[in-house]
């Protein structure tokens, strides 16, 4: 019996810094954990951007990564967008800031907004870099433990990520 691999969907902004370091970080680690789980990241509003994109991704989040010892790739792409489709295939979606994204979800992708597991990451107007990438990295650690768990209660009887709340929503639950 072959095992899908499963998606985690992470949402900023602009796609440009923090859902773009949870992506990569998410995927090294996940790979060293042996984890059937790939990241994906999109925007939500990259229009809305506190500060604009120069280039496809922040100089900040590359040199996160390489002082943490993960390779990426030369030809990296530029931000997405969301689409419903995006949020329709994820098995666990996650924004990085709930006053931030969730207004966003609920007046861009209505029903949405309850789907999803918030953090609470300021973007560049509110964290430094030094501040906003370990918080992100500590949470991302938190996910990964949490899927690592073959406990059903955190991963969801559906195996669609995550405990389903009343409306059958897949967050993902501490545990």
């Amino acid at each position: 019996m072959t095992t899908r691999r499963r998606k985690v969907l992470f949402l900023c902004t602009g796609n440009y810094y923090r859902s773009r370091f949870a992506e990569m970080l998410f995927n090294a680690r996940a790979a060293e954990a042996g984890l059937e789980w790939r990241a994906e990241s999109r925007a939500l509003a990259p229009d809305l951007a506190a500060i604009p994109n120069v280039g496809p991704i922040s100089p900040y989040v590359l040199r996160a990564l390489e002082k943490r010892g993960i390779r990426v790739e030369a030809n990296v792409r530029f931000p997405l967008r969301v689409t419903e489709a995006d949020l329709a295939s994820a098995d666990a979606i996650v924004a990085m800031k709930e006053a931030e994204h969730r207004p966003l979800l609920q007046q861009r992708f209505p029903g949405w907004e309850d789907r999803v597991e918030y953090w609470h990451i300021h973007d560049l107007d509110g964290f430094t870099p030094d501040q906003a990438l370990p918080e992100i990295e500590r949470h991302v650690a938190d996910l990964l433990a949490r899927l690592s768990s073959n406990d059903d209660r955190r991963t969801g009887p559906s195996g669609r990520g995550g405990e389903p709340d009343a409306r059958g929503s897949r967050c993902l639950r501490p545990g």
